[in-house]
Order: structure tokens, then sequence, then C-alpha cells
């Protein structure tokens, strides 16, 4: 399993955890039970093994990172969306773009050029080209403030 499938399952449990009044410990746990992942081979040749310890530790990185600073990651979301209100972005969307903003907020080893670009790949995947165009434009807008205030700082 490589990086990119972990990440997309990431996207799939932030999704589904929007989705339902699950935990984040159910919802991983569902997830990887045989009965619902032994179904997503169809879906994608990436799911033919469990993610190994590195790659499951990242997934639960990722999730437990977005939840504990999840009113952060949406402040960004929303900020950067520009008239958009978040209960207006698709669930898919707002996945992709928490799963992205958290990465390059709580995670030094993954570079931010790597967040955004897997980020719109997923757009145009789980949603649509025009998604893709708005995660791109949140993301480098957000980017492009955060380095001149990093700048600015030094």
């Amino acid at each position: 399993m490589t990086r990119i499938t972990a990440r997309q399952i990431a996207i799939q449990l932030l999704f589904s955890m929007e989705s339902n009044s699950l935990t984040a410990d159910e919802t991983i746990e569902l997830f990887f039970s045989e009965d619902h992942y032994g179904t997503l081979l169809d879906e994608d040749p990436g799911f033919q093994e469990l993610p190994d310890p590195d790659q499951m530790q990242y997934i639960r990185s990722i999730i437990e990172k977005t939840n504990s600073h999840l009113e952060e990651i949406d402040h960004v979301i929303v900020r950067y969306s520009r008239g958009w209100k978040k209960e207006r972005l698709s669930k898919a969307t707002l996945a992709i773009l928490r799963c992205a903003v958290c990465e390059i907020l709580y995670m030094d080893d993954i570079p931010d050029s790597a967040a955004v670009n897997e980020a719109v790949e997923f757009g145009k995947r789980f949603d649509s080209p025009e998604s893709a165009a708005f995660i791109n434009g949140i993301l480098g807008s957000f980017l492009r403030d955060e380095k001149t205030d990093e700048t600015e700082q030094k």
C-alpha cells in the first residue's frame, strides 16, 4: 500500500465521520472490518492489503489531529473559502480539505506541495474538476499567507 492509498483511506474516514455519529475509533474499526475492507478491492487495487503499521499510524495521526484541531482546521477552510459557508461544501471536498490542512499545519514530515497536489487529485477523483480548482485555490492562498506570515516573523 502506498502513502497515496493511506491518504485516501484517511479522507474516506473523515468523510464517514462527517456523515455518521460514530467516534473516530469506531469509524476506523468499522472501516477495517473484513465485511467492509474486503469490498474495497473492487473500488481500488490499492486495497489488496491492509496498511502496514507505519501507514496505519499515518492514518490514525490524520484522524486524531484533525479531530483535536477541528475548529482551527475548519476556521482555515472557511477563511479561505471566501464567501462559501462550510455547509455549502460537499462532504468530499470538506474531508479532502481537512486532510490537507491537517498535513500542512501539524505534520512536518509531509511536504506542503504533496499535501496540495494530492488534495487536488482527490478533488478530481471524488468530486469534480471545479472542486479540484476550488481546493487548489483555498490551499494555495492559505500557503501563500502562511509562508508570508512565517517570513515576517523571522
